[in-house]
């Protein structure tokens, strides 16, 4: 994890800008929301639950193509 600290001159400016990675996990941990199985925990395995979300990632690789 990487912190980023606002200086006072560039807020000034606002010349801040985020990192870019960051924005990147957020919007997939997003992507992932929309997949119903993820958002609870239906099944009783944690192997399941692993599978799920290996599923969910394999789908929206499908989808970008």
């Amino acid at each position: 994890i990487k912190v980023v600290s606002r200086d006072k001159e560039k807020l000034a400016k606002k010349e801040f800008k985020p990192v870019s990675k960051r924005w990147v996990i957020e919007r997939t941990f997003s992507w992932f929301d929309n997949d119903r199985r993820l958002c609870r925990n239906y099944q009783l395995l944690h192997e399941s639950s692993e599978n799920m979300t290996k599923l969910s990632a394999i789908k929206l690789l499908i989808n970008k193509i």
